[in-house]
């Protein structure tokens, strides 16, 4: 299938074969491929070997001046002024009301210059409202490429092209190192990813991808490195229990719901939302789950769950789930009275009724092992 018009080409979309036989999506207006090769062997590169993940369309929200950190932390959940320069921190950025409104990482450089990647363009609209004359708020995805390079021999490959030490001592998980050359290349290292999957971030000048591409991907060969596209990806994100914008939340779910409360630090003081995440917090009314449902996966995206006739929740994504033998696998939003492990459900599409049961969250490496390694 040829690639939509009207979406824009990613930076490494060199290297997909011209006549791929996929299905494309739109991704923050760029075309991705649901896969390159086939789902199945690009699941198995992240979980056994490596994947290439295109990951250049995340917007960068690049600050710098004086108060860069502060503002920042006025708006991210997490306690970015306890923060060294160096590391990352995963949380939450909610409206006025406490709502979802983006689950961006926050790198610190130094106190003057912070960078949020996150998926939506109106997080940069909540950071615009707490800067000054002395700050600069740059959104940056069109001057980068970032490649995810995901999977148990991610760090052999990326070793093999740097003489930086990326060893679990030297490169802790979330953290990040700049300027380090890398096939010749001068790059930056992030040590994180969405699979639950050892994994790194390659972020180069969007001038150097298909270079950086091909030189990685000679590396990778003999490691059983394959690219790979958003269908695989989904599969290990479900199995490993991480929420997507707009598909388990959205502006109407607070992050207590979508699995998200622990990265709210109300101790460090105000940011943006927080009175009314904290008047929220004991009336939450349901929370995202992984379900096993009975049969394929076709058509569960948005079917909806019942118990005794009561509709009690939504199927948010499904997918066939390799570490569950093929079987079904999905998120779903779920009421509070049945969110939890074991209950039985019944999923209702137009095909008919399906029986589900309610999962421990994430069914795949539930202590974060592989991650950390």
């Amino acid at each position: 299938m040829s690639r939509p018009s009207g979406l824009l080409a990613t930076p490494f979309d060199h290297a997909y074969p011209r006549d791929i036989e996929t299905e494309w999506i739109d991704v923050m207006g760029y075309a991705v491929p649901l896969w390159v090769s086939d789902p199945e062997s690009e699941y198995r590169a992240f979980r056994e070997a490596v994947g290439l993940l295109e990951y250049s369309m995340l917007y960068r929200w690049d600050i710098r001046g004086p108060r860069a950190a502060e503002i920042a932390n006025r708006v991210h959940s997490r306690n970015v002024m306890a923060l060294k320069p160096g590391e990352i921190a995963y949380g939450v950025v909610v409206d006025d009301d406490g709502f979802m409104v983006d689950d961006p990482t926050v790198s610190l450089y130094g106190p003057d210059h912070v960078l949020l990647v996150g998926g939506t363009p109106e997080l940069g609209t909540i950071i615009g409202r707490e800067t000054d004359s002395q700050t600069t708020v740059t959104e940056r995805r069109t001057e980068f490429c970032v490649l995810s390079v995901q999977g148990p021999r991610s760090r052999e490959l990326l070793q093999s092209l740097t003489g930086e030490d990326l060893s679990n001592a030297a490169f802790a998980y979330y953290t990040f190192k700049p300027g380090v050359r890398l096939a010749g290349f001068e790059v930056q290292v992030n040590r994180i990813g969405f699979t639950a999957e050892l994994g790194f971030e390659v972020v180069a000048p969007i001038a150097d991808a298909p270079a950086l591409m091909a030189a990685i991907r000679e590396a990778g060969a003999p490691l059983g490195a394959l690219p790979c596209g958003a269908a695989a990806l989904m599969m290990c994100r479900i199995e490993s229990g991480m929420v997507m914008a707009e598909v388990e939340y959205d502006h109407t779910l607070t992050p207590f719901e979508c699995r998200l409360g622990w990265s709210v630090d109300f101790d460090k003081g105000d940011f943006n939302g927080r009175d009314s995440l904290l008047s929220k917090k004991d009336s939450v009314s349901g929370r995202v789950m992984t379900i096993r449902i009975d049969g394929d996966p076709d058509g569960l995206d948005g079917a909806a769950i019942e118990v005794d006739g009561r509709v009690v929740g939504v199927v948010t994504m499904a997918v066939p789930s390799p570490a569950l033998d093929g079987a079904t696998l999905a998120m779903a939003r779920l009421h509070r009275d049945v969110a939890q492990v074991g209950h039985a459900l019944t999923v209702t599409t137009e095909s008919g009724s399906r029986q589900a049961e309610v999962l421990r969250t994430p069914v795949y490496d539930p202590e974060r092992i592989r991650v950390k390694s």
